[in-house]
């Protein structure tokens, strides 16, 4: 096993020793580009190093970036060669991983089996381990680029281009694990193997109502201390960008004030997370009862959703909407579009809506909560019960399931 040491060219390991894993057990090594980010992808697969952990999986989490990442016995960072802000987004990083060095642990550690869980420079890396060693890859597709694409600039040729390179990328893959149905049954375009559609799962203590803080606000400070006790709070928590669609949520949320005001009731739309929208979002609101409070993590986070009245996500573009999962488990009731993923963990009517990506739907639909405290109650309690369905510990287990599948498969074939 390598060597680590402390300096901050090697791969920082600060929990208690990684539990062996059974005899024969598999040997997972998970390459990421995101995980000092906040996003859901980075939540998730935390969560999958955490829960590896406490099963006793060898499961290794290998990332590069000079964002802070979780203290993990299986979570290996090296310091990049050169990162800086990713154009047009100060709080993404883009990182030169030191490619020679991952490779060298990754073949000290002899994985059975590759995961790459973003096409970028440190997915790369897996991409060329699983290459030398001879052994299968599969992954993750958690974010559908050429969408991002398509929804920021509206240019065909970018959106050629960018599926080119999803199909390059992922064309060696064993499989690949989709975050929803509706994505497993239209990636047949990346022309790689097997497409499996991962059971969605949220962490239930984690994200849910018992949190709830009355205090909360007034010790979060700056903006925070101006959100109003008794407003009915709209929250908006994720990437403040244009290909989450928040334009649209602009151009609602000034009309459903309008309507609010004259029923005289007080409402709030609270934004938690930070992108290249977010300076935009605030003028065209700073006549508007709207709160930006920027990254907010752990209990603070957990609290902040168990406080809301109504959860807004109107991304026509998200494979899942990891957000969606963690607003409902804490009781409450979500607003999602008819598109992409997050409509798939909602039922419609009882625990949120399902909306066409329109403003005048979304002005209507979001005012009509505002007003009816008892609906709220209700779908926010249905919310809570039906997350209750999606454990991340089952996800979890088919996630390993499948890579046990991969390997099978790919001994069962006469070549990995």
């Amino acid at each position: 096993m390598e060597t680590i040491t402390r300096d901050m060219s090697a791969p920082t390991r600060r929990r208690s020793p990684l539990p062996a894993a059974a005899s024969g057990g598999l040997r997972v090594c998970l390459f990421t580009d995101t995980l000092g980010d906040v996003n859901g992808v980075s939540r998730f697969i935390r969560g999958v190093a955490d829960r590896a952990h406490a099963c006793g999986r060898d499961l290794r989490v290998v990332t590069s970036t000079n964002f802070e990442v979780p203290s993990g016995a299986n979570i290996f960072n090296f310091k990049p060669l050169l990162a800086c802000a990713m154009p047009g987004y100060k709080n993404l990083e883009l990182a030169v991983p030191p490619r020679a060095r991952m490779l060298r642990h990754v073949g000290l550690h002899r994985p059975d089996v590759i995961h790459v869980s973003t096409p970028g420079p440190v997915g790369l890396v897996g991409c060329t381990a699983a290459r030398r060693l001879g052994i299968p890859l599969l992954g993750v597709y958690h974010t559908d680029f050429p969408a991002y694409v398509e929804r920021l600039f509206d240019d065909a040729a970018m959106t050629w281009a960018a599926r080119w390179y999803m199909r390059r990328f992922y064309r060696r893959f064993r499989a690949v694990l989709a975050r929803s149905g509706g994505y497993a049954g239209a990636l047949d375009w990346l022309g790689s193997g097997r497409v499996v559609a991962l059971r969605p799962g949220v962490d239930t203590d984690v994200f849910h109502p018992r949190h709830r803080d009355a205090g909360l606000w007034g010790r979060l400070g700056g903006a925070g201390e101006r959100v109003r006790a008794g407003s009915v709070k709209v929250l908006s928590i994720g990437r403040v960008s244009v290909e989450k669609n928040l334009p649209l949520l602009t151009r609602a949320w000034r009309a459903v004030i309008a309507r609010t005001r004259g029923a005289g009731v007080d409402a709030q739309l609270i934004v938690v997370g930070d992108g290249p929208y977010r300076a935009e979002m605030e003028r065209e609101l700073a006549d508007h009862p709207a709160c930006f409070l920027g990254f907010r993590h752990g209990a603070e986070l957990s609290a902040i959703y168990a406080m809301g009245d109504v959860f807004v996500f109107p991304s026509t573009t998200d494979t899942l909407g990891q957000v969606v999962l963690e607003a409902q488990a804490s009781g409450v009731p979500v607003l999602v579009t008819d598109q992409g993923g997050p409509k798939e963990v909602v039922e419609d009517g009882v625990t949120g809506l399902v909306l066409r990506a329109s403003p005048d739907h979304w002005v209507e639909a979001i005012t009509r909560l505002i007003l009816d405290s008892d609906r709220r109650v209700h779908m926010g309690r249905a919310a809570h019960a039906l997350m209750q369905q999606f454990s991340f510990d089952a996800s979890f287990d088919q996630f390993w399931a499948e890579h046990e599948r991969v390997v099978r498969r790919a001994h069962l074939s006469g070549g990995r």
